[in-house]
């Protein structure tokens, strides 16, 4: 799709097509568990157009999307699994589904998925043994069995990137570390975007604490005040629609049956989860469940309480399309609670405008904080008059709501006419809201194909260095360039980096030992700190605004070089600390965090001289050559990260990699001549890679036996039929 149609619109079609499999995939689930036709289209629209997933359009998470797309369909696959006599193929099917949901790159939707997903099965499991009366041992079995084959078989097919993820997580800024838990995430990161309880008013009345299409600005004009809950930020709308909320209660009151409390449980228990800080339950799986405390952002989990949601509506537009049911005295009452609910809403809201000041206590602090995007005098008047506007509106939306259901035409022949309307008025209300946050514009324009005059000078500027922008601009921008930078921006860095990234100073030995030959600093900027960057920075171009300069480091160090002398220091935060010491100097020393194995010598602050010299003969992305003349026991220091997926051979022989000065990669040498090679050789991504493959040969051979057997079944089914039809003439 990206090569077929040209950007921007490939994305938007890749968006598209992924809300379209979403929905899909919903369709079929409703359908497999006994949904009418158009019941479950309803259910595959709503979980393809509701503000929770449509604006994720607005925040820029398109691969989010692509990963939640995959969730409807394992749940299908699994339960077509659980209802057929060849269930294995179905199960390998729902592990196959769940690795390329994995492979799209959002691996917390994933892993949210295969935790509902677990929980599923093993209830539907449970669910079957126990139906069966006389042989449970061996249902008990086959449904042990059937769930093993889905875990093993999905780990097996997910491990080409199962596996080398793994590996580098522990090394990651979600892979523990000071002040956060066992294994996992800062507390305080990991507890942020937790979805805070009085939100669920949202459900209802969506603009209730303000909508933000962007962090920054870009409001529509309609949206009367950015959002002001207590979360950071939000780019995105709980919102999911009037509708689905106002016929759940009907599979509650006429299909309560095992798969409306399942939906149910997915909803309550989903919400509870994506409430995170705010409730022990979060807390305790955070403390105690593998997997929870390396993702932030709680409130992700709401695609489950979606799903629900969208069934339980299916659910609920067939008990309206039952003529039987919509003449119940239990439908009647139905009617009354919808109506009830226009009146609570009615009554919030007249509260409002006769109690302000009691609404206004009640929210504290929080409508007055200023943020970086809403600020002013206006600032409380602005969000106050939106939620009373907000509130409003709610009314008037339910008791339209009430209306359609109240004089919706009988069921029979004209079904349509009590779906259409229905879809019609879901679709008017969520774009109401999707309105707001995905607006036609111009496609913005980073030309990141176009050299500004900085990259043209830095062009030919060996790959062994680096370029720190210190301007405002997108690092990305060099990158696409190939000009190689100081660092990327990512939510997910390697620890070591990241520790070393919040402390970085210009000032400091620290971007000599990094290679950072070049800064590209504002002119205003150089002006104010001229004074610390000394003689060290020197200005080698000025832009022809003369907005921005390339300064060059003179004492920068090569991309590897030897020294004679070493400092052990095992506590790395004392480690780190030395880094920004004014008498580091990378060039005399290495810092280590275990006594070296060769008798290397413990640096003591005397003067000594280079203990060798140091040739890098091959510089590539997995590979690195160097040729060393080292005359003494010393240590070859690379200006490289530090990683364990990274293989060291000397002369042929594999050595141990050692971590230098926090985050560098480190060999030590005897004397005399060595050709030392780098390779980025990690062994759980070869492990990983035949495990994939071999996964995946499995599969396509079990498809290849489900078709030929099922050729089979076909032909014996014609040759059977045709001896009906001979055996019929014979009679007649």
């Amino acid at each position: 799709m990206f090569w077929l149609i040209p950007e921007p619109a490939n994305i938007a079609w890749f968006i598209v097509f992924h809300l379209f499999m979403g929905g899909a995939g919903t369709f079929f689930l409703c359908r497999v568990i006994g949904c009418s036709l158009p019941a479950s289209f309803l259910a595959g629209l709503i979980f393809a157009a509701a503000p929770e997933i449509a604006t994720l359009i607005n925040a820029g998470h398109v691969q989010k999307i692509a990963t939640i797309s995959f969730a409807p369909w394992a749940f299908y696959l699994l339960e077509r699994g659980l209802r057929s006599k060849r269930a294995v193929v179905w199960f390998m099917a729902c592990a196959v589904t769940l690795a390329f949901q994995f492979f799209s790159m959002h691996w917390q939707i994933a892993y949210y998925t295969c935790l509902a997903l677990g929980v599923y099965g093993v209830a539907r499991s449970v669910m079957i043994v126990l139906d069966q009366n006389q042989e449970r041992g061996r249902a008990t079995v086959k449904m042990l069995a059937l769930n093993l084959t889905l875990l093993f078989f999905f780990l097996s097919t997910v491990a080409i990137s199962l596996m080398p993820l793994a590996s580098w997580s522990t090394e990651s800024t979600r892979g523990g570390g000071a002040g956060s838990s066992a294994s996992g995430m800062q507390v305080e990161e990991a507890m942020s975007w937790s979805m805070p309880p009085e939100e669920l008013v949202t459900f209802v009345v969506p603009g209730f604490f303000g909508l933000s299409r962007e962090e920054g600005a870009g409001n529509a004009e309609s949206v009367g005040s950015y959002y002001w809950g207590r979360m950071f930020f939000t780019q995105t709308s709980d919102y999911m629609g009037l509708l689905p909320w106002l016929l759940l209660p009907l599979a509650l009151i006429f299909k309560r049956d095992r798969f409306t409390w399942l939906a149910l449980a997915g909803i309550a228990v989903g919400l509870l989860f994506s409430f995170g800080k705010y409730t022990p339950f979060y807390w305790i799986l955070f403390e105690h469940f593998p997997g929870i405390n390396h993702f932030r952002v709680p409130k992700m989990m709401m695609i489950i309480p979606l799903l629900g949601l969208a069934f339980l509506a299916a659910r609920g537009l067939d008990c309206l399309l039952d003529e039987e049911l919509r003449s119940t005295k239990a439908f009647r009452r139905y009617l009354w609670w919808v109506a009830g609910l226009a009146g609570a809403v009615a009554l919030l809201y007249l509260s409002q405008i006769a109690a302000r000041d009691f609404w206004l206590r009640l929210f504290g602090e929080q409508i007055y904080q200023p943020t970086r995007y809403e600020q002013g005098p206006q600032l409380v008047a602005r969000r106050w008059n939106n939620l009373v506007r907000e509130t409003g509106l709610a009314v008037i939306l339910v008791l339209i709501h009430w209306l359609a259901l109240r004089f919706l035409p009988r069921p029979g022949r004209r079904a349509l006419f009590i779906v259409i309307p229905l879809v019609l008025l879901y679709l008017i209300d969520i774009s109401r809201i999707n309105s707001q946050f995905i607006l036609l514009q111009p496609a913005p324009r980073r030309d990141f194909a176009a050299k500004t005059e900085i990259m043209r000078q830095l062009t030919p500027m060996s790959k062994e260095y680096r370029v720190a922008p210190l301007t405002e601009e997108d690092p990305m921008r060099y990158v696409s360039q190939k000009i190689p930078v100081l660092y990327t921006s990512n939510p997910v860095q390697l620890r070591r980096w990241q520790e070393l990234l919040e402390q970085f100073s210009i000032t400091s030995a620290v971007p000599d030992m990094l290679n950072v030959r070049y800064l590209v600093m504002p002119a205003e900027q150089y002006l104010q700190e001229k004074g610390l960057l000394g003689e060290r920075y020197a200005v080698v171009y000025r832009s022809s605004d003369g907005k921005q300069l390339l300064l060059e480091n003179r004492t920068v160090l090569p991309k590897a070089w030897l020294v004679p002398s070493v400092v052990v220091e095992p506590n790395s935060d004392k480690l780190r600390g030395l880094l920004n010491h004014p008498q580091f100097a990378p060039a005399r020393f290495g810092m280590v965090e275990a006594p070296p194995p060769i008798p290397v010598r413990i640096y003591d602050g005397s003067p000594s001289q280079t203990p060798g010299s140091v040739t890098v003969t091959r510089y590539e992305s997995d590979n690195v050559v160097i040729e060393t003349r080292v005359s003494a026991p010393a240590l070859l220091v690379t200006g490289d990260k530090y990683f364990k997926g990274w293989r060291s051979f000397v002369d042929g022989t594999e050595v141990e990699n050692v971590p230098v000065n926090h985050v560098l990669r480190g060999v030590y040498l005897m004397p005399g001549s060595h050709r030392v090679e780098f390779r980025f050789d990690p062994l759980p991504f070869k492990i990983g890679k035949y495990l994939t493959l071999g996964s995946f040969a499995v599969f396509a051979g079990m498809l290849l036996r489900e078709w030929l057997l099922r050729r089979r079944r076909i032909e014996r089914w014609a040759v059977s039929q045709l001896v009906e039809t001979v055996k019929s003439a014979d009679s007649r």
